[in-house]
């Protein structure tokens, strides 16, 4: 699948995600709606009309009538959209959660935030890979883990605070790995990305993950 983003689909619209699925590729559409009940029902139901959309996200914050009614949206359709809720963001640790009123650990409230998420039908959590274990114990292995802030052994850290490999995320239990920046700002961007695709396939080849 390729991400489209909040950045790309402010610039483009609709009109990149048709463009990405005239393509042949599957479409993670990371857009973390937060806001009344309503008005994110209305938008994951347009969303869902978009073209090989298979993820969708949403943020957990909004809290469960919010989640809901994004799962009533999109609820009896043949082919529908994975609902993602998105968790602690991984560029946030424990001071910055507390810095905006959230106490304790990122790790105790993703898995939380993951529990309510489940409860209010969502498909899975976006989550760093440091609660990926805690999220996969609390909801089951049928729950989607999507891990965001995948950094190759070596790579810039950039503004992620809770990063992990690749080795790591998947050893860990994530479903989905998400490598934005290591493969976007790399002098040879293809390279790149064929690189570390290699390394998730044999990672997930060997007898012990």
């Amino acid at each position: 699948m390729v991400k489209v983003g909040s950045q790309l689909f402010t610039a483009e619209g609709p009109r990149a995600v048709m463009a990405l699925a005239g393509l042949g590729f599957g479409i993670f559409l990371d857009l973390k709606f937060h806001d009344i009940p309503n008005t994110v029902a209305g938008a994951v139901a347009a969303a869902a009309e978009l073209p090989k959309v298979h993820l969708l996200t949403l943020h957990t914050l909004g809290g469960a009538a919010m989640m809901r009614a994004a799962t009533k949206a999109v609820a009896g359709r043949k082919k529908r959209p994975g609902l993602l809720g998105v968790t602690i963001l991984t560029s946030m640790d424990e001071a910055a959660l507390g810095s905006v009123g959230i106490s304790g650990t990122p790790a105790k409230r993703a898995v939380e935030l993951a529990r309510l998420a489940q409860e209010a039908g969502l498909d899975g959590v976006v989550a760093s890979g440091h609660e990926a274990r805690a999220i996969r114990a609390a909801c089951g292995p049928k729950f989607l883990i999507v891990v965001p802030g995948v950094r190759p052994a070596g790579a810039a850290t950039n503004d992620q605070s809770r990063i992990m490999t690749p080795t790591q995320a998947i050893e860990a239990g994530a479903d989905y790995l998400v490598v934005g920046r290591p493969i976007s700002e790399a002098k040879n961007p293809r390279a790149e990305a064929l690189s570390i695709s290699l390394d998730i396939d044999r990672i997930r080849r060997s007898p012990t993950t």
